[in-house]
């Protein structure tokens, strides 16, 4: 469905998604996913349509299989946007960062056939690109016309931050992202990785290496994140992981609440094209500096 305004453009909202919004959210800015394509087994598959991460998780366990992730090609774009610019609307879609995926690029050239799309680069991953995706619900809300939400959209990727705590490296290691040695001597040593997305263009860094039990990595995490800036945006904070025990994910929420006041927090679960990279018991908390 789109977001109308009256007397304004009609303005579908579209993402990759790898967005990872929760039922709310999605419904709230009525926003179109299209599903990047899970390769396992020789299988194809739809991104949490056809596969979940357990179903990942568990042919890892038991083949040693990891499944690739395939971007969505141009002319799947050209489908998925044709029938609305037929219908008289401009489409604003919003991509996982092009350093992960070449669907950005993709999606720029069947915007370039058809006409009426704006193409944004959300420089980022997850729900890192869900800040993104929240920010086009609400200027559509306010009236703005396509051009300048997507303008505006490309000057916010800066301000939105992303960031996992990894439990384990082995899936790292499985997907060719890190030696084998290296992951092996991190679950050795309880070394619990920090990954930050660098916002300028959605590549990840290893960032600060925490060591020790899960719960005490978790919470000294959450405190060191919300303390690197002085100017949070607190109206939205997502906490988002992989499959993850119940207790982590209270934890990480108490841990939150007692360090700032956001009002709004949303737990959301990471895709299958995410979660198949880092494996499970991964957990990271995303928000927006202004």
């Amino acid at each position: 469905m789109p977001l109308e305004i009256q007397n304004t453009q009609k303005i579908i909202l579209s993402a990759d998604s790898t967005c990872d919004l929760d039922t709310d959210l999605k419904e709230r800015y009525h926003v179109n996913y299209f599903p990047l394509h899970i390769i396992l087994n020789g299988k194809e598959y739809r991104d949490n349509v056809d596969i979940t991460p357990e179903e990942v998780y568990q042919e890892y366990y038991a083949h040693k299989v990891l499944p690739k992730t395939a971007a969505v090609n141009a002319q799947e774009y050209i489908d998925h946007f044709r029938p609305w610019v037929e219908d008289g609307y401009e489409v604003i879609h919003i991509n996982l960062g092009s350093a992960l995926s070449s669907s950005y690029q993709n999606c720029c050239i069947a915007a370039k056939e058809l006409g009426h799309v704006h193409v944004v680069d959300s420089c980022n991953l997850s729900t890192g690109m869900g800040l993104m995706v929240i920010a086009a619900g609400r200027m559509i809300r306010q009236g703005m016309d396509a051009d300048s939400i997507a303008k505006a959209l490309r000057e916010h990727t800066g301000k939105c931050h992303a960031s996992f705590i990894l439990d384990t490296l082995t899936f790292l290691s499985a997907g060719g992202r890190c030696s084998s040695l290296a992951a092996l001597g991190a679950n050795i040593l309880k070394i619990k990785p920090c990954i930050q997305v660098d916002n300028h263009d959605g590549s990840m860094g290893l960032g600060k290496k925490y060591r020790g039990a899960l719960d005490k990595v978790l919470e000294k995490y959450v405190k060191d994140e919300l303390s690197k800036y002085e100017n949070i945006n607190t109206d939205l904070l997502f906490i988002t992981h992989s499959g993850i025990p119940q207790k982590y994910i209270d934890l990480v929420k108490k841990t939150v609440d007692e360090t700032l006041h956001f009002k709004e927090i949303h737990i959301t679960k990471a895709s299958c094209t995410i979660s198949c990279h880092c494996g499970p018991n991964t957990l990271g908390i995303l928000f927006e500096t202004k």
